[in-house]
């Protein structure tokens, strides 16, 4: 059975799907890609933000949008080659000692830091070229209540030219819709388990975890302080509720709001609020630059996938659970990661990245990575 072609960009949740296809004007300067939405030359651009703020995004000009009220629906696909893990980025020691430095300077008195979260990543070998449509559909078929999306990334150039990023996040970063804003952070995070009785449990304990009730609520603070200037009517709940994808349990706290000023976009909104503490930390500068020193370049894995059009509506969702596929679509690169605040354990930590890696390596085929002792 032959698959049809992959769109450029595909974006499934709960209040539908945007498929685009085709490419015109490319931007990997966010500050272009403003200007031209704003001065109605263009009527919608959609793509990827990378992590870190200020390098090359994948922000594009579709030749074609679709839209549907609902979910990506699956397919018969054919089965997709053998997936295998190649490398740990970087082996589960060097993590735990990454882990170990974060917490150093957590604990040290006259430090600034109060959260940071640091990610390792998997290389994997396909024994022929992947079908990103597929992987994304089978994403979307294990979690239909998140966000399945799909991006080109040739937009930012170099390297990233043919790949794309695909995965299945689970954190609306922001959606506007007239004057309306919703945000629905995640963070803090558990395993699911086959076990109903385990699953129940596992769910309770982080419902009532202080770890991780303080690392979400750094999350919500932030986005409070940056949301408070740009909307009235702020509505944030007063407590996490407990949120279930397939492989994991986790904390989230619905947020919405109004705008003051009309003329803010959705993609106004995202670079106002990315990165966001449940990916980068607390505060934002210190822990991104941590994270540069330890990790080197994310690029798109933790960034946005979304898109703004030239009435300022859109949506963007965390870009994680993902893997970035390279332009043959032979090799991919994901990545997990995890919020380090005090009372972490770095073995509890490298645990929990085996649980997130869980989403897309199942969807790869891919057998999960050991989580190997100390040493």
């Amino acid at each position: 059975m032959t698959t049809s072609p992959t769109p450029t960009f595909v974006l499934s949740g709960p209040a539908g799907t945007l498929w685009a296809d085709g490419a015109g004007a490319c931007f990997s300067d966010v500050h272009a890609a403003r200007a031209a939405l704003a001065g109605g030359e263009v009527p919608i651009v959609l793509g990827a933000l990378p992590f870190r703020p200020g390098v090359a995004a994948a922000l594009f000009v579709p030749g074609e949008v679709r839209r549907s009220g609902v979910t990506l629906a699956t397919q018969h696909d054919p089965a997709l080659p053998a997936v295998r893990i190649v490398a740990q980025v970087p082996e589960p020691d060097t993590h735990r000692a990454r882990i170990r430095r974060a917490l150093d300077q957590l604990s040290t008195p006259e430090g600034v830091l109060h959260k940071v979260v640091l990610a390792r990543g998997l290389r994997l070998a396909a024994d022929a070229p992947l079908d990103a449509g597929a992987v994304l559909r089978r994403l979307v078929a294990a979690d239909p209540s998140g966000y399945g999306y799909l991006s080109d990334l040739s937009a930012a150039g170099g390297e990233y030219s043919g790949a794309v990023l695909v995965g299945a996040s689970p954190e609306l970063l922001v959606a506007r819709d007239g004057d309306r804003v919703t945000c629905r952070p995640f963070a803090g995070s558990a395993p699911r388990s086959p076990d109903p009785a385990v699953d129940a449990a596992n769910g309770a304990a982080l419902a009532e975890s202080g770890k991780n009730r303080h690392e979400h609520q750094l999350v919500v603070d932030q986005l409070r302080t940056a949301l408070g200037p740009l909307c009235t009517d702020l509505d944030i709940a007063p407590s996490p509720r407990l949120t279930g994808t397939a492989a994991v349990w986790h904390l989230s706290t619905p947020i919405s709001g109004r705008l003051r000023d009309t003329s803010t976009t959705a993609l106004d909104l995202a670079l106002a609020l990315h990165p966001t503490a449940a990916v980068g930390g607390v505060p934002t500068a210190a822990a991104v630059d941590l994270i540069t020193e330890l990790e080197g370049d994310r690029g798109f894995y933790a960034g946005a996938v979304g898109w703004c059009d030239a009435a300022g509506d859109g949506r963007w969702v965390v870009s994680i659970r993902c893997a970035q596929l390279s332009a043959d679509r032979r090799t991919a690169l994901a990545h997990a990661g995890g919020g380090i605040v005090a009372e972490s354990d770095p073995d509890d930590e490298l645990a929990e990245t085996v649980t997130k890696f869980s989403t897309i390596l199942t969807a790869l085929g891919a057998q999960p990575p050991s989580a190997a002792p100390a040493g």
